[in-house]
């Protein structure tokens, strides 16, 4: 008892000394040289290390697994990435290997993850980095942004979070973190990185930023977006930056950064899947270049209707004197479009009365194979 009343004086002293610093510093525009000045992002730090150093990335540190885990986690969430990281890095565990892979081995261990492109992205700078760099990952911001395959925000999360230098890589979580803190009035939308990155220069706060180690730092504001701050979602009374949070004080942290109302289009979408068997096979064709799942494998495949008439994503079915069921099997969505999934099965000879036929038949019972994930669905259904 008495030693757990000693550490609550010894924190609400710390709380106090800290408060009274920053008002000394606001009414008299002084800048404190003493570790006070600095004391800001301890707390998050600390909360960031007790509570997530055990995550795969972090725990057996590369700048490799740096380049895998920051591409991976642009767009999708932290448990799907648990599910992949360590299984990708079995399968491609240096740059050499990964550079080495085909397409086909690239997009099966890239399944589930989505945003396919990015799979490619990385294979891309793999073989960059080969090349110009001899395999070694530079240090140098420039130098990494002439990477092909990586663009700024990766760039600066491997000098910051991989090679521990200041770099600041803004990402829509520490853009929403950073403005809540701050309490900055910026808008959402595609000039916020720009317009906040000129704000935390102009107001000093990058100075600030760069006394702290830059990876823990980096990593801990991107815990926090993902946890107590989230955009639609906030639970201020146990974030760790509570005490120096703006937004928290003022009592409005949704407002920031500004939201500007955007209606999102979504169209309706009805395919038709065809299932083609061949003794144990089924008939797959490949998505061609500049389609969605472009290179991946996918049973045949027709618009029935679409509320978007310039859709040219799969061949429109037409007037065919097909038996289309009523009722569709499954649904799924991508990008902007809703779809409700027909299932049909043809004959070999039937289907080639009506469409011809291209592809080729695959085993779907075979290890694992380059199939979109639709097609993974409709499989369930045989």
């Amino acid at each position: 008892m008495l030693h757990f009343l000693l550490t609550l004086q010894k924190f609400s002293l710390k709380k106090l000394l800290l408060s009274i610093a920053k008002t000394i510093s606001e009414q008299y525009h002084l800048e404190l040289t003493c570790d006070l000045k600095y004391a800001m992002f301890k707390e998050l730090i600390n909360w960031s290390l007790e509570n997530y150093s055990n995550l795969p990335w972090r725990k057996n540190r590369s700048l490799y697994g740096t380049l895998i885990s920051e591409i991976m986690l642009q767009q999708t969430t932290v448990p799907t990435v648990l599910n992949k990281f360590e299984k990708f890095l079995e399968r491609f565990p240096n740059l050499e290997s990964l550079a080495n892979a085909s397409d086909e081995e690239l997009m099966i261990a890239w399944k589930g993850l989505g945003y396919y492109r990015r799979a490619k992205n990385l294979k891309i700078a793999a073989d960059d980095i080969l090349k110009k760099y001899q395999g070694k990952i530079p240090d140098n911001l420039d130098l990494l942004k002439q990477i092909k395959g990586i663009g700024e925000y990766t760039s600066n999360a491997i000098v910051a979070i991989g090679h521990n230098k200041r770099a600041l890589s803004l990402d829509a979580n520490l853009e929403r973190v950073l403005c809540r803190i701050y309490s900055l009035p910026l808008k959402k939308g595609p000039n916020l990185k720009k317009e906040l990155k000129e704000e935390l220069t102009r107001l000093k706060i990058v100075d600030k930023l760069d006394k702290y180690p830059p990876r823990n730092l980096m990593e801990g504001l991107m815990d926090l977006g993902r946890t107590y701050c989230q955009a639609n979602k906030v639970d201020c009374k146990n974030c760790p930056m509570n005490s120096d949070c703006k937004a928290y004080k003022i009592g409005n942290p949704l407002k920031y950064p500004k939201v500007v109302p955007k209606k999102k289009l979504f169209f309706g979408l009805d395919l038709l899947r065809v299932f083609v068997k061949k003794e144990n096979k089924i008939l797959m064709i490949k998505r061609r270049p500049g389609t969605w799942l472009e290179g991946q494998w996918e049973i045949p495949t027709f618009i029935i209707r679409t509320d978007d008439l310039r859709l040219n994503q799969y061949p429109f079915l037409g007037r065919k004197n097909l038996n289309i069921p009523n009722v569709f099997s499954f649904k799924t969505n991508i990008t902007n479009y809703k779809i409700n999934n027909f299932i049909l099965n043809m004959t070999e000879k039937n289907f080639k009365k009506h469409f011809g036929l291209n592809g080729g038949f695959f085993d779907p019972k075979v290890g694992e194979q380059n199939f979109t994930t639709a097609t993974l669905k409709a499989l369930k259904f045989l």
